[in-house]
Parts: structure tokens; sequence; C-alpha cells
């Protein structure tokens, strides 16, 4: 995409989040603007940071380690968001590279991340997922086992949890789903809510999110 069309849709996606803050009486500086840049080369991705996008999201370490030192090196003050899993045994450099991480999910990477951040003098941003729709093939803790694990991301590992992520299942309405991430999210005393993708960020608006992962409606269709 040219940089004339990514700044189009740039300017288009942040009316969208305006106009979405304005109908709950929200404002739009409360939403942080995730650029989900996963499989995009380096040069899909320089017309998007000179459209004026600072924060992004990545799903993998390896693929962030293969095309965002450059870019970095070129732009400094971007801000890198892992939005997808993450491996225990890959925490070290996910401290390392990431600003923020919205994946974490259970015991062992609780453990892992709080070893780096203790050695590395780094604290990311930390989000715990939640699996709303209890699917199996997804990462993320049950909203049951939620509470006791916010607990022991806490008490048991010394973590400093920010907020929720969740993604709702692909067949079912997000609304609910971004509700109960919200509840929960709420009586634990946490105000940042990872939640919205291209395709419902607004309803995820109205029920609180302060970050939305957009990407499609950014850079276009992925290969």
């Amino acid at each position: 995409m040219s940089e004339t069309t990514v700044t189009a849709a740039l300017t288009d996606v942040k009316h969208q989040i305006a106009a979405a803050c304005h109908e709950v009486g929200r404002d739009p500086a409360t939403v942080t603007l995730i650029g989900v840049s996963k499989t995009f080369e380096a040069d899909a991705i320089e017309p998007v940071i000179a459209a004026g996008q600072r924060v992004f999201g990545e799903n993998r370490v390896q693929e962030t380690k293969g095309k965002w030192p450059g870019l970095l090196k070129r732009h400094p003050g971007l801000s890198l968001h892992l939005i997808g899993p993450l491996q225990s045994n890959k925490a070290k450099e996910a401290v390392a590279m990431f600003d923020a991480i919205h994946s974490v999910d259970r015991p062992s990477l609780c453990e892992a991340l709080a070893k780096e951040i203790g050695k590395q003098g780094r604290s990311p941003q930390l989000f715990v997922e939640i699996n709303t729709g209890a699917e199996p093939q997804k990462a993320g803790i049950l909203p049951e086992a939620a509470d006791a694990f916010l607990r022991a991301c806490k008490d048991t590992y010394g973590l400093t949890i920010s907020g929720l992520m969740c993604i709702p299942p692909f067949d079912e309405a997000p609304a609910p789903h971004f509700a109960l991430t919200a509840k929960i999210a709420a009586r634990n005393g946490l105000t940042q809510l990872s939640m919205g993708m291209s395709a419902d960020f607004k309803i995820a608006i109205q029920f609180g999110a302060t970050h939305v992962r957009i990407g499609s409606a950014i850079f276009g269709a992925r290969g």
C-alpha cells in the first residue's frame, strides 16, 4: 500500500475510534490503537510509521526479531506489543523486546516472566488473556479461574498486571465476551482492557476497551 493509502486508512480508523468513544462519553485519548503488523514485512510497515502510527502489535517473538531491530533503529520511540501466545522459553527475548505482553495465561509463563523482569530491570505492561469462549484450541485463562490466577500473579510471582485481553469466538457475537472481560477486570481493580480487532473494535470501545488491535483496516488484507 502507498503512504497516501495508508494515511487515509489510518485516519479513517482514528475517526471511527473517536466516534465510538463519543457515543459512550469517552475521551478518544483513552484508547490506544495497536497497529497489528504481524506477517507484514518491514517495507510494508514503513508507510504506516510515516503516517504517524507509533504502537505496533506482533504475534511471534521470532518474527519480531527478524524485522523490528532495523525499524526501531530508524524510528526510535515506537512501542511494540506482543499480542500472540508466548512460550515460556521465549520470555527472556519477549521481556527484552516488547513494551507490553498481552498473553499472560499460565503459571510457568508467570514464573519465567518474573525471573526475566527481575534480571533485566525491564517491566513491560502485562495483560492476562481470558479465554471467554472456553475454546480448547485457544490460549487463555478460563473466566472462572481468572480471579485466583490474578491473585497468584501478584502474590506468588510478584507480577504487576495492568489489565485483561480477550479474543471472542469467531462465530459468536462479541459483546457478551467483552462485557465478561470488563466485569472480571472491574472486580479485580484492573483498568486496562485489550479488546477489539478490525471487525469489532467499535463494540469493544463501548465496553471499555483501552487497547484495540487493528491490522487489516490499516495494512490491508494479508497475503
